[in-house]
């Protein structure tokens, strides 16, 4: 059991007064800032910008720190959380103090929420409960926030709703520095005690350590300071999850004649300037990079907290398709050839397992399953650019996107017309047939429902209201 610190019990036992009597711990907390000095570089989290106190009397130091402090030697909890809020690492520590030492985590991304793991609904967390809903009213709208907190018991449901409210939103800034209360544990012997509570910010996700007020926060914050060596460690200790994503599969038409026609250097520059000139839009649509085989593509699209992950592959598609022309374009004034550049794309979505390949150098995400296999052989299919996605990526679109989707099917009529079928979906191996094409690595998909984009239209404007305009 480790020492409380001198000059820390007094205002520990003021706080449990304080409880007793029926504040809550926002309440407790701006209470006690009116009795201390203000903290300097600590951001607050709490209704009316609150100064956590700090001890009065100096804490000594009751730690040796390490020398190089890592992801590996934080003594305290630590964990990695994504864009949804969902946990996608955890230490020991964190385990033991707020999970009760159980090993694993859940296995879908669902369970994952921080907020239906951390112990936010008892009244002694509400410190932590406000340090993570600043983090979030940054990042979530209320409507967001609130779908993050469906499936709670009213109790919690109301508890966040309110903390929602009344929280102050973190403002952009590499690092967040805030001071929290956590309770006392029994089971790992752990006594109430104020903690610095630490978020830095990474595309991939928010990582967060809580740090014992007094101990190494010189250490921590070189830690953070660290940003890529903080993200790859990370990312190697991602842990693989169960979660819903859609797969997009681009793959360069007659790169073989392209390659021949072209100088070794011209070659590669041109799948450079293809690489460098899609990357924006992978990110504008939250694409998560997943393999480069020669001239290919793959990425994945996950649930977001603000959009909705299967619109958001169809919409880079055709951001794709666009900018292809575009580069097309411009090839054929530089090299004067008749060539044309065609990314033919392939999505599906499903639920897969998300995990990562390791290697000394690098990290890449890895999809298992046969999400990734379909979305492959569905763009190997396609042909002159264009985008084929699976019946089910339609069926599961929200009714508002699916309006501004133009898809179907070409067919040949009796006199050999081609006809194009509106809304209409075709099995792979229908569509073989009327091309009068075989395929043997499309067998495997032959029973596959697919339809392919046309188009999608920009979101209607809103509808004025009554007396907003004509």
């Amino acid at each position: 059991m480790k020492p409380i610190p001198e000059g820390m019990s007094p205002r520990i036992e003021e706080v449990r007064r304080l409880k007793q009597k029926g504040l809550s711990m926002t309440q407790i907390i701006d209470r006690l800032s009116g009795e201390a000095p203000a903290t300097p570089n600590v951001t607050p989290n709490t209704p009316r910008s609150a100064t956590p106190p700090k001890p009065a009397a100096s804490v000594p130091q009751t730690h040796t720190p390490p020398l190089h402090l890592t992801l590996d030697n934080i003594e305290y909890p630590a964990y990695m959380i994504n864009q949804n809020f969902e946990l996608v690492w955890i230490n020991e520590h964190a385990q033991q103090r707020f999970f009760g030492g159980h090993p694993d985590l859940p296995q879908t991304s669902d369970a994952r929420n921080l907020f239906r793991l951390l112990p936010v609904g008892r009244n002694e967390w509400g410190s932590l409960l406000h340090f993570h809903v600043g983090l979030a009213k940054s990042r979530l709208s209320p409507d967001s926030f609130g779908n993050l907190c469906r499936g709670l018991d009213p109790v919690t449901y109301a508890r966040l709703q309110a903390a929602y409210i009344e929280t102050v939103a973190e403002p952009a800034r590499p690092v967040v520095q805030s001071t929290v209360i956590l309770p006392g544990n029994a089971a790992t012997k752990e006594v109430e005690q104020f903690h610095t509570a630490y978020a830095t910010f990474f595309r991939e996700g928010i990582f967060i350590a809580l740090i014992p007020e007094a101990e190494y926060a010189n250490e921590m914050l070189d830690l953070l300071a660290r940003r890529d060596e903080i993200i790859r460690g990370l990312l190697r200790k991602r842990l693989p999850v169960l979660t819903q994503l859609a797969v997009l599969v681009s793959d360069l038409q007659g790169s073989v004649k392209i390659c021949s026609e072209l100088p070794p250097a011209e070659y590669f520059e041109l799948i450079n300037e293809i690489w460098r000139v899609l990357a924006p839009i992978f990110r504008k649509h939250h694409g998560t990079c997943g393999k480069h085989v020669g001239d290919g593509l793959v990425y994945y699209f996950f649930p977001q907290p603000d959009s909705d992950y299967l619109a958001n592959s169809l919409a880079c598609a055709q951001d794709i398709r666009q900018e292809i022309q575009r580069l097309s374009k411009a090839w054929q004034l530089r090299k004067q050839w008749f060539n044309e550049l065609f990314l033919n794309t392939g999505i599906t979505e499903g639920q897969e397992w998300l995990g990562t390949y390791q290697s000394p150098t690098s990290v890449e995400f890895v999809v298992l399953g046969d999400t990734i296999n379909q979305a492959a052989r569905i763009s190997d299919f396609a042909r002159h650019g264009s985008i084929w996605v699976t019946k089910s990526l339609i069926s599961r679109l929200p009714p508002e996107e699916r309006n501004r989707v133009v898809y179907g099917v070409r067919r040949r009529a009796p006199e050999g017309r081609e006809v194009f079928v509106s809304s209409s979906f075709s099995q792979m191996s229908s569509l073989l047939e009327q091309e009068g094409a075989r395929m043997e690595k499309l067998h495997d998909i032959a029973t596959l429902s697919v339809t392919e984009i046309v188009e999608i239209r920009p979101p209607s404007p809103p509808t004025p209201l009554p007396g907003e305009g004509w």
